[in-house]
């Protein structure tokens, strides 16, 4: 049974719900943060950024703010933490680091995409055969 409002929050809640309800695709960049941080360890969001732009997963770099916005969810959700670090010039900066929450919301990603890929595999099986 689905325990979120189908927005991808748990009910009475704001937090992001573990149902697959929340595991679109339409929000891939949240898995991809996850990964870049299990990957590569902490970071700035400017440096999360450059790597997204970097991942051949886009058809177009994403938004600077939709990846602030997933950070600060990510975030308040207790997927990710994040600590001041002093920078050498400027203001201080934001360093996000992976929680056992969030590796185990990633690992949760990993059955629904493979899901999704065998379905898109399928359809361009079935497209292929009408069209050839």
């Amino acid at each position: 049974m689905c325990s979120c409002d189908k927005k991808g929050r748990a009910k009475n809640s704001n937090k992001l719900s573990q149902c697959d309800c929340n595991l679109k695709l339409e929000g891939f960049v949240v898995p991809c943060l996850l990964l870049l941080l299990f990957k590569e360890g902490p970071s700035h969001g400017y440096h999360l950024i450059e790597k997204l732009s970097n991942l051949p997963l886009f058809e177009a770099i994403p938004d600077p703010a939709v990846v602030y916005r997933h950070l600060r969810l990510l975030e308040s959700d207790g997927m990710i933490e994040s600590r001041l670090e002093e920078g050498t010039r400027g203001p201080a900066r934001k360093v996000y680091s992976l929680t056992e929450d969030g590796e185990a919301y990633l690992e949760a990603w990993i059955p629904v995409i493979k899901a999704r890929r065998d379905s898109l595999e399928n359809f361009l099986k079935v497209a292929r055969d009408l069209y050839e």
